[in-house]
């Protein structure tokens, strides 16, 4: 089934009679052959209005939002049947202002793209726009369809087809080169933010930008990493429905351990993903100073969601 008809695209209705033609176009005979012919009416083009209708003679006002061609075509043979000598109809969209896409954001130029029955895919319609302005590597993009926004890498949508999604009507793509950032904290070479790309870094790599663990001051068995998690992570851990409902409507706040002591945690670094917002924190050789930062950090997550969880990570 083709592209549905929305209101503001624009129709052209041709309309064809058999000879002798009653309401529409002049009969022609051909001289040599002999035979009858009828030209086609071509109606002005026209509009389908804000009710959703076209206008076409003998046949009144006819729906057209929310229907295929050929399903309009359909309706305005039924309609003409009886009145005209065994009408036949085409029609054409001229212009298709209601189905297409809208592309902005850091792409080369923001435009207002049509969808075809080829069905185009996010990465169509970025090209469509003169493609993205700055390193994939930077780049996220975000797609907004029926209110609901959802945002992957650009470099992800590359790199697997199944985030290539097909596009509807109305759907909104913004290319954000949105700066991502983790924080560093406690006895690492440095203690600052720092900018990651869109597509995420390893916790290993995390570690490597931030000066690694300082040899005299770092507990090697304290690397923490802090989190807000979806809700659902930690579903099963009630299986109280209402419980269950209560968590998913939020973040849980989540605390991941990791011993560095161990040579097979060094693998674990290397698969574990650090996302926007994290922080990272080393542990000082004496306990005391994580202690009073973990009572911070549940003193302030207790109010708003009763405390953290802490996950002790094992290769």
């Amino acid at each position: 089934m083709g592209n549905l008809v929305g209101a503001g695209d624009i129709l052209q209705v041709s309309i064809w009679e058999a000879p002798p033609a009653s309401l529409f176009g002049a009969t022609m005979v051909d001289s040599r052959a002999g035979i009858a012919t009828v030209g086609a009416t071509v109606l002005p083009e026209q509009m389908v209005s804000s009710e959703g209708a076209i206008s076409i003679p003998f046949a009144g006002m006819v729906p057209a939002a929310g229907f295929t061609l050929r399903q309009i075509e359909t309706d305005i043979v039924r309609r003409l049947t009886g009145k005209a000598n065994q009408p036949q109809v085409l029609v054409r969209m001229t212009s298709d202002a209601s189905s297409t896409v809208i592309i902005v954001g850091e792409v080369s130029a923001s435009k207002r793209m049509p969808l075809t029955p080829k069905r185009e895919r996010l990465l169509d319609a970025l090209a469509a726009a003169g493609g993205v302005t700055q390193p994939v590597g930077k780049m996220a993009i975000q797609v907004t369809r029926a209110g609901d926004a959802r945002t992957l890498p650009l470099d992800t949508i590359i790199r697997d087809p199944r985030q290539n999604i097909v596009l509807q009507a109305g759907d909104i793509i913004t290319a954000m080169n949105k700066p991502l950032s983790f924080t560093v904290l406690g006895a690492a070479g440095k203690n600052e933010e720092i900018n990651i790309e869109a597509q995420g870094i390893s916790l290993a790599q995390a570690l490597a930008r931030s000066g690694g663990l300082n040899g005299d001051r770092a507990d090697a068995k304290g690397l923490f990493v802090f989190r807000f998690e979806d809700a659902s992570v930690f579903e099963e851990m009630n299986d109280d429905e209402s419980d269950q409902r209560a968590r998913l409507a939020r973040k849980v706040p989540v605390i991941y351990r990791f011993d560095m002591k161990d040579p097979g945690m060094f693998f674990v670094a290397q698969q574990f993903p650090v996302r926007h917002k994290d922080v990272l924190y080393v542990s000082t050789a004496s306990s005391i100073g994580f202690q009073r930062f973990l009572n911070i950090v549940n003193s302030l997550s207790a109010v708003a969601a009763g405390g953290a969880n802490v996950i002790s990570v094992s290769n």
